[in-house]
């Protein structure tokens, strides 16, 4: 490879590594404000805060779907929101 080459490369993983840092900070209250935490339907990595044990928070859930992840919605819409299949829900799934 040339050395512009492993430039580019670098540059993009840095690029990638901020947008997913800047992704992964937890949602501030005033952006919750007419919406609601509805969990199984962020796909992985994708879920706002709340991922369960071993996860610290936004962007931690560990695969589709988990059932103690959560995305914010806009409130009233939780529940009859269907993502391939999977059911929002107001609480998180047990076990």
């Amino acid at each position: 490879m040339n050395r512009q080459t492993i430039a580019l490369a670098l540059a993009g993983s840095l690029a990638s590594a901020f947008a997913t840092a800047a992704y992964a900070a937890p949602l501030p209250a005033e952006k919750m404000v007419g919406m609601e935490k509805c969990y199984g339907i962020a796909l992985k990595g994708q879920n706002d805060c709340a991922a369960g044990a071993g996860t610290t928070c936004a962007g931690t859930s560990t695969m589709d779907y988990q059932g103690n992840a959560w995305k914010a919605v806009p409130a009233g819409t939780c529940t009859t929101m269907d993502v391939n299949g999977h059911k929002g829900m107001l609480e998180p799934m047990k076990g």
